[in-house]
């Protein structure tokens, strides 16, 4: 028996507690344009993303997911249905890869589209817990923001732009890729109210902004930017603290600050360590191939265009 398609996303979210396999996250998805799978089996349920290929065929895409093994033969009889070449997986169970080859399928470890490590916060732990574990400069950052008088307030959807603003000159500054302008809006408008913008001001000018979702048992901060000039009046630092402190408030289990790699973002990820916290790491991204030779011309293909 393959999948049954699930149209109630409050029965959908009962069981989840990844964001990137809410029904949220599949509203978000929607706005974009991607066609987007709750597809579901007994206890088990995994939400994909169709993509095509120009000329190829298609596959599907799951972010971090699935979280359980006994899934695995619905999504092998669901991709055969849909004649996939393959479907990307993040499997938070260690022991999927392990048991695809037992069963003889074909399963290749692919470039990582979230990140492979996070650090998390503990909100069981008291604020002077929480306080006492942060790192000495990161406790004097914060201290020297609250005496600059930095305010931090949640966003509304006029002050988008604020956002926008700071992100372009952030990517720019910091040589790294940014999405879309839609794709941050719709982000914010699109997710059910689960994603929130906050903003850091000094003197009436916003000067950092930071994207956070709120779902099931965590918050999690997903998108930051903030204004080089301004950089003195350490404004990231206390907008990290007072959400940690929200989202405590609030009842959450964890603060996630969703991806850490001293490889690939040095400074971003000393920025989050000075948080404490406990590292998180997953077992990567996954092709799950069905069509073993358009499989090979599609990386072949990909490959070449990235040494272009």
């Amino acid at each position: 028996m393959s999948f049954n398609i699930v149209d109630d996303t409050n029965e959908w979210d009962l069981g989840q507690t990844e964001l990137l396999q809410s029904s949220a996250w599949s509203l978000f998805q929607k706005s974009l344009n991607h066609e987007v799978f709750l597809f579901k089996s007994g206890e088990s349920q995994l939400l994909a993303i169709k993509n095509q290929i120009k000329f190829f065929g298609s596959y599907f895409y799951s972010p971090r997911g699935p979280k359980n093994i006994e899934i695995i033969k619905d999504i092998k009889k669901t991709a055969q249905e849909n004649k996939l070449i393959f479907w990307r997986l993040e499997p938070l169970a260690a022991d999927f890869v392990s048991l695809a080859k037992s069963q003889g399928l074909t399963i290749k470890k692919t470039i990582s589209l979230q990140p492979e490590e996070t650090l998390l916060l503990d909100l069981t732990k008291s604020e002077v817990e929480l306080l006492a574990d942060l790192k000495q400069k990161t406790r004097y950052n914060i201290k020297l923001a609250e005496k600059k008088k930095i305010e931090i307030r949640a966003g509304k959807e006029e002050d988008f732009k604020y956002f926008w603003q700071l992100m372009k000159g952030t990517g720019a500054r910091d040589g790294f890729r940014t999405h879309t302008e839609d794709y941050y809006r719709h982000l914010l408008k699109n997710t059910a109210g689960k994603i929130k913008l906050y903003l850091a001001s000094y003197q009436g000018k916003i000067i950092a902004a930071a994207f956070f979702s709120f779902f099931s048992e965590t918050v999690t901060y997903i998108h930051g930017a903030s204004s080089y000039a301004d950089r003195h009046l350490m404004a990231p630092y206390l907008l990290q603290w007072e959400l940690i402190k929200k989202a405590k408030s609030l009842g959450y289990q964890y603060y996630d600050f969703y991806g850490i790699s001293e490889h690939k973002w040095p400074g971003v990820t000393r920025f989050k360590l000075g948080f404490g916290g406990f590292r998180k790491k997953y077992p990567g991204t996954f092709d799950l191939v069905f069509k073993p030779g358009k499989y090979a011309l599609y990386k072949l293909i990909r490959k070449i265009r990235r040494l272009i």
